[in-house]
């Protein structure tokens, strides 16, 4: 899937994209749980949007890095498109 055909509250199977710069990461307290989250900005051909990662995930992307969302989701979130991996997808570092 290309990241033009995204649109709010879809799932999707698969999408290939290159990292282009990761956030600093910021800490957060919800619902009794903390951990860690950022955004980064991922492009194709067709587009950019931005990926939020947590926890773990962050320390696995960095800028440059070309990955591989499998069974993601795409939101909408203070008028931005915004992909992340979800709980039932994967990432997958390409290079």
């Amino acid at each position: 899937m290309a990241i033009k055909d995204l649109a709010p509250n879809m799932s999707f199977n698969e999408v290939t994209v290159e990292v282009l710069s990761v956030e600093p990461e910021r800490q957060f307290d919800k619902f009794g749980k903390t951990g860690r989250v950022t955004s980064a900005i991922v492009k194709d051909d067709s587009g950019q949007v931005k990926l939020t990662l947590w926890n773990d995930e962050i320390d696995k992307v960095k800028a440059g890095m070309k990955i591989k969302i499998s069974k993601g989701y795409c939101k909408e979130w203070n008028g931005e498109l915004q992909i992340s991996i979800g709980k039932f997808g994967s990432l997958e570092i390409l290079q």
